[in-house]
């Protein structure tokens, strides 16, 4: 397991409400757009990072974490594995507090590399399953 509870708890309680979701586009079959929906509905700010820049869920997208004009607290990585580990790399270059790596979405390296870097980092789960059951 690549997150403990009390990791889960700290990104979706404290750790700020303004999530960059990696991978996120209109494509409504995709995974990445009910998740968006899901952390909106619990209060959360979605910013779509997608190469479209597309809006999403009433929010401007951005074709790169780079490209974001303000802080992300958490950034939610919906992209292979293989290039995961840039997208986590990217979240410490911009200040993020947390990386989260969706269901499958798995790079050990990258997960040691995160942490060392002093951020709060769950893989291989989903918020949108996670956050329902908080207490």
């Amino acid at each position: 397991m690549y997150g403990d509870q009390e990791t889960v708890r700290k990104i979706l309680t404290e750790l700020g409400d303004t999530w960059a979701v990696v991978g996120l586009s209109n494509n409504r079959d995709r995974a990445a757009y009910g998740v968006a929906a899901v952390l909106q509905r619990f209060g959360k700010r979605v910013v779509p990072v997608h190469p479209k820049a597309e809006t999403v869920h009433g929010e401007q997208g951005y074709p790169s974490l780079s490209a974001v004009p303000f802080k992300v607290d958490v950034v939610d990585v919906f992209v292979n594995s293989d290039l995961a580990g840039d997208v986590a790399d990217q979240a410490v270059a911009a200040g993020a507090d947390a990386v989260w790596f969706q269901l499958g979405v798995i790079d050990e390296a990258a997960y040691d590399r995160t942490r060392a870097a002093g951020l709060a980092m769950v893989m291989d789960r989903c918020p949108a399953i996670e956050i329902p059951q908080l207490p």
